[in-house]
């Protein structure tokens, strides 16, 4: 496995909907970062993918990462039945077109969706960076377990700062500016 290249990743936001986030252990701080991601990989130029579970149940991504998406890539979530992101076509068929290999992982539940999405993208081959200040659970204990499950079937682990400062790779640019105003 290689760095993080900003030419080759695209960010995956998973499933932080209305409905789940009140539940979602440290959904406060989740949230925040997930807002960090998105908004570097804006300033970065790198693309990203929203899905959505059972949208009717669980409501749609929360109003602070729809403003967030809107304000820098435009809000196109998508919806699936499947806990895995691959089970979807449109989901499947989007990541390919980007020819990207090396993907980066935010959301909810990190037990399940997450997991599931992870341990695919894996198995199909993709360089997999989960973003750990930036994935949760309604336990602290299910998250935990499902970190650690990715991590023995070789995703890599991240904080959302690391992972834009490692994409980012040199200080003193406008880029460099803009990301520090984020994380701070």
């Amino acid at each position: 496995m290689t760095r993080l290249q900003r030419s080759d990743a695209v960010l995956v936001v998973i499933d932080l909907q209305e409905r789940l986030m009140p539940v979602i252990h440290d959904a406060a701080a989740v949230t925040r970062n997930v807002d960090i991601l998105i908004r570097g990989a804006r300033v970065l130029d790198i693309p990203l993918l929203v899905t959505e579970q059972y949208v009717k149940g669980l409501g749609p991504t929360i109003e602070p990462l729809r403003r967030a998406l809107e304000e820098t890539s435009g809000y196109t979530p998508i919806e699936k039945a499947t806990f895995s992101a691959w089970g979807v076509g449109e989901f499947v068929t989007s990541l390919r077109q980007l020819r990207r290999k090396q993907v980066l992982v935010a959301g909810v539940e990190t037990h399940v969706c997450v997991y599931q999405t992870v341990s695919d993208l894996l198995a199909n081959g993709y360089d997999v960076t989960v973003i750990g200040d930036a994935v949760s659970s309604r336990t602290l204990l299910n998250r935990d377990l499902g970190m650690r499950r990715m991590m023995a079937d070789g995703a890599r682990l991240s904080s959302a700062e690391m992972a834009l400062f490692e994409l980012l790779v040199t200080s003193g640019t406008e880029e460099f500016r803009e990301i520090a105003r984020l994380v701070k």
